[in-house]
């Protein structure tokens, strides 16, 4: 996934949650949109340098979207959409395989019972359901998801559960929007039942991935593989 049109400036504040206020180069002060719902408290601080894709669109309520930000020299990608589609193109070319043999067909927004998954993926005598989390925190090595309590993110969970006791291919995978961590784990601390969810679901059969990016200011794409930890 590729952006344009990308410009450095600093952080000032976030009023809201759609919202951070940046000083451009220039010394003008810009409100930009921020496409993370996440608390996100541990990137955005005040001083730090981001990177802002600009939109040329005059009906946009802000002329730029909040993409990256330089965490003590570690950039992390904080578009919640770039997941999903750093997702669906890995399993086009083949860099993330989740089924035996390469997907014949590949659905985004697939209803499951009453859900709906970000996945779902055909192959020869394989049905495959799959879920996928953007994970931008990070302490010491360590990425963690989620960063505040999802309940939508655990209804999932619950879902892949069934799916794989029902006989499907289940998977989540984690897109860590970050090149480097030592591994994965849930955030028990922020919310308990998410860890639990993914331990019982991974005794099911769901297989829990968690991948890396390789993340510059001007694209985000899927990169090496690192360690899931539950317990």
């Amino acid at each position: 996934m590729r952006y344009e049109k990308v410009q450095m400036a600093t952080f000032l504040e976030r009023p809201n949650r759609f919202i951070a206020r940046c000083r451009m180069f220039d010394g003008s002060i810009q409100e930009s949109h921020v496409p993370n719902t996440g608390r996100c408290r541990e990137l955005l601080v005040p001083g730090c340098r981001v990177f802002l894709r600009f939109h040329d669109d005059p009906r946009r309520k802000t002329r730029h979207t909040l993409i990256a930000v330089d965490k003590n020299g570690l950039l992390i990608n904080m578009d919640s959409q770039a997941p999903n589609r750093v997702v669906e193109e890995a399993l086009a070319s083949g860099a993330l395989s989740l089924t035996r043999q390469p997907p014949t067909l590949i659905r985004r927004e697939a209803a499951y019972h009453d859900s709906r998954l970000d996945f779902y993926l055909e192959a020869p005598g394989e049905r495959v359901y799959v879920e996928v989390k953007g994970v931008t925190l990070e302490e010491n090595g360590v990425v963690r998801f989620p960063d505040a309590p999802t309940a939508r993110g655990l209804r999932h969970i619950r879902e892949l559960e069934r799916a794989a006791r029902e006989g499907h291919g289940a998977a989540v995978v984690f897109v860590v929007q970050m090149d480097r961590a030592d591994w994965f784990a849930p955030n028990d601390a922020t919310q308990p039942e998410f860890g639990q969810a993914l331990r019982e679901a991974q005794a099911a059969g769901v297989r829990l991935i968690a991948r890396c990016c390789d993340v510059t200011p001007l694209k985000i794409e899927l990169a090496k593989e690192i360690p899931v930890r539950l317990k």
